[in-house]
């Protein structure tokens, strides 16, 4: 009998072992004991997270257009939308931004997923008395919760843009040899990353932190991400005197960064390309915008989406990266067309 206790004993060790390496720590809540201090306006929701935000724009009971943006991967609220003061106060633009569950100083929500981040949003927007319909504009991950929005909250929305949006390669509508190309396409720790998120989101964690191979080339910022244009762009923003904290991961890495990767590219509850014309009245409208030359999100798939929705006005911007929206002038251009209906004169 020895011998199988001292098995049955090495095989439980074992699995404690394995369950300690794959469990990711807790996070470091905004305002606990040894976390990070809570210096951002919270609402707090209806499930008692808080959920932090910041405005900015014209006044708010003053504003023609309100509208809440959706941050990127990585990102927080803090990175301000690079729109001209001349369009907001010409156009009367009220934006307020927000940390998505997670990240900055917003809550962690252990069953985040697209439905939940729209109802922030919703819950967002109520708590802010922005009336029964206001405008929504997500850019790369922050794509996500727009689609989100427009399949759970259409009755909500004046209208919305999606900024180079994250695609999930396994939306069912994809053909899928289409999908297979554009998934070869990534470079290969990414394709890897995707693959991981996907099929075996419980091992994500310890994917992302081993020292062995690459993982997220988008978490690690590899070069090999960004386009000429990109690289550009970058350059001239890392120049600038910073005065912007990155507090994306101050209360962890499993809660961001992660959990964003396995919503945006596990199962989703629906299809976007089946998504219905919020505004069938054009009483609104709903924007794509896709650099050609994007690494992250290739236009392929992007092109294929907007000719299954074709009441969604697609916008491709021939020589733009994935941060194309950041230079140029090119946020008010997004904005005019989205709130006036202006077409840019060069896309």
């Amino acid at each position: 009998m020895a011998p199988k206790l001292v098995f049955v004993l090495l095989i439980v060790l074992l699995g404690w072992e394995l369950q300690a390496i794959l469990r990711p720590p807790p996070p470091k809540l905004c305002g606990s004991p040894g976390g990070p201090p809570v210096t951002s306006t919270r609402i707090k929701l209806r499930d008692g997270r808080h959920l932090a935000y910041r405005e900015d724009g014209v006044q708010r009971d003053e504003a023609r257009y309100k509208i809440v943006t959706v941050h990127a991967f990585d990102s927080t609220k803090d990175f301000p939308l690079p729109v001209s003061k001349e369009l907001v106060e010409e156009l009367g633009i009220y934006l307020v931004a927000f940390d998505r569950a997670g990240y900055g100083e917003s809550d962690p929500n252990p069953r985040r997923d697209v439905k939940s981040e729209a109802l922030d949003i919703e819950e967002l927007a109520d708590q802010l008395d922005l009336g029964q319909k206001f405008y929504v504009l997500g850019a790369s991950m922050g794509g996500y919760s727009v689609w989100g929005c427009l399949q759970y909250i259409p009755h909500r929305l004046a209208g919305a843009a999606l900024v180079v949006p994250i695609i999930n390669y396994w939306w069912p509508s994809f053909p899928p040899e289409l999908s297979r190309q554009a998934f070869k396409k990534l470079i290969v720790p990414e394709q890897r990353t995707l693959w991981i998120a996907h099929n075996m989101p419980s091992l994500l964690y310890l994917w992302m932190t081993q020292k062995w191979f690459p993982s997220s080339a988008a978490a690690m910022h590899h070069p090999e991400i960004f386009s000429k244009h990109d690289v550009e762009v970058l350059q001239k923003m890392m120049a600038m005197p910073r005065t912007i904290e990155n507090k994306s991961r101050q209360q962890g890495i499993y809660e961001s960064i992660h959990r964003d990767l396995f919503v945006a590219f596990g199962s989703w509850e629906f299809d976007p390309m089946n998504a219905t014309n919020p505004f069938p009245q054009n009483e609104g409208s709903v924007h794509i915008w896709q650099g050609y030359e994007d690494r992250l999100v290739l236009v392929e798939l992007q092109r294929y989406i907007s000719k299954k929705l074709p009441w969604i006005k697609y916008h491709e911007v021939t020589e733009g990266g994935h941060v194309f929206m950041l230079a140029d002038g090119w946020t008010d251009r997004i904005l005019k067309a989205l709130l006036v209906g202006e077409e840019p004169s060069a896309v």
